[in-house]
């Protein structure tokens, strides 16, 4: 057994350096199969922001000191058994900055330019027929949840490049960044787009809602990179079905990855799989920092 329990990594990501130091298991469910003392010989866990590192799973590992997480999202990780076992944790999720506000933004100009029936429409042949056109963005106000993060900001400074607005939350944090809303429907209420940029939690959890969705209006339209569990899935599908708001773009989904059928069938929602940050460029740069930190922990021992 070696030094480092990891899951498979990621397609892209290259670990050369540390192959002969880890042992890797399928998932969570294969670490209370191994033996106790191939367990006590584990120092560093690799995980990911979908497998998590629960509380149980540190318990299993006497002997563990550094979590790395190949991703942003921490709602699987108990970070409470960490600190209180004094074990270090290593996101790599500044990484996924720019490709998580790249597919924001792209998807922000896709729903408001009509993109996706641009294409059926072009390759019908536009010869005949008509497509609805599209608005501009330009003077447009965009609403970001999470506009002090890292990703918010990176965010703005493409919103602010396409002619918009911004707003935020009424956040200390947010100070200066933006127009300030004291809360999500009057966020909403201000916003042409309103784009989820924040980790999920149970706080947030629907936060989203049938009235943030009113507030935002039939003119308005979701973004969400964030987490599924922020909206309400079936408020957002009957909010799209009867107009209630204009459009949605959703990189993640509460059931994913799982698509609802009634939400699938909307001509106004747009969906991709959870790929915010999933670009070759990202993996490479989240696989070296990983390794880097892994090697510094394990040279720092007794």
């Amino acid at each position: 057994m070696s030094a480092i329990l990891a899951f498979p990594p990621l397609a892209g990501m290259d670990y050369p350096e540390l192959e002969s130091l880890w042992h890797v298991i399928p998932d969570p469910q294969a670490i209370p199969a191994l033996p106790l003392d191939q367990r006590q010989q584990v120092r560093v866990l690799m995980t990911s922001a979908s497998r998590g590192c629960t509380a149980a799973m540190i318990d299993l590992l006497p002997n563990l000191g550094l979590v790395v997480s190949q991703g942003v999202g921490l709602d699987k990780i108990d970070q409470g058994a960490l600190a209180a076992r004094a074990i270090r944790l290593r996101p790599v999720g500044e990484t996924q900055t720019e490709d998580v506000a790249d597919l924001a933004m792209a998807l922000t100009h896709a729903l408001a330019r009509n993109l996706m029936q641009a294409d059926r429409f072009a390759r019908s042949g536009w010869e005949t027929g008509r497509f609805d056109l599209g608005d501009s963005l330009y003077g447009m106000t965009m609403g970001i949840a999470g506009l002090s993060g890292r990703i918010g900001q990176a965010l703005a400074a493409r919103a602010r490049a396409s002619g918009m607005e911004i707003a935020g939350l009424d956040r200390a944090s947010n100070v200066g960044l933006g127009r300030l809303c004291p809360d999500w429907q009057a966020l909403a209420a201000a916003s042409d787009v309103l784009v989820l940029a924040v980790p999920g939690s149970p706080d947030l959890r629907h936060v989203i809602d049938a009235s943030v969705l009113t507030a935002l209006g039939p003119w308005g339209r979701l973004i969400n990179v964030g987490r599924g569990s922020l909206v309400d899935t079936e408020a957002l599908t009957r909010a799209l079905q009867s107009g209630t708001i204009k459009g949605a773009a959703l990189d993640v989904i509460d059931s994913e990855p799982h698509v609802p059928e009634a939400l699938a069938a909307l001509p106004n929602v747009i969906l991709t799989p959870h790929i915010g940050a999933q670009t070759w460029g990202q993996r490479a740069r989240a696989s070296a920092i990983a390794q880097t930190e892994v090697l510094a922990y394990l040279a720092a021992l007794p």
